[in-house]
């Protein structure tokens, strides 16, 4: 079982307004440079907000979402200081594609 970790906020805040892109491609190199496993990822319409019974704290938002996942607790705790306006959480699961086990 895997502790996951995630920032969640609407698709256009995270690709638009925030430099996403920019922090998880100098993260990539990161783990490059170190020989270190990639273990985060940026998904769109996660359907974990669902399991966990989370959305309704995104009705309000007019866009689709999307979240950064990651096994890395302190990756995720540092994304939401450098970003700030995103929505934290876990959650327990054999695998990020299968969360009711």
């Amino acid at each position: 079982m895997h502790n996951y970790h995630f920032v969640v906020a609407s698709k256009s805040f995270l690709l638009v307004q925030e430099p996403i892109e920019e922090i998880l491609r100098e993260r990539t190199y990161y783990y490059k440079d170190n020989n270190k496993e990639i273990d985060f990822w940026f998904i769109t319409n996660p359907s974990f907000i669902d399991v966990l019974e989370l959305k309704n704290e995104f009705l309000s938002i007019p866009d689709s979402l999307a979240a950064i996942v990651s096994l890395d607790q302190q990756f995720i705790k540092w994304l939401k200081l450098r970003i700030s306006f995103v929505h934290i959480g876990s959650f327990k699961s054999k695998s990020l594609f299968i969360l009711n086990e």
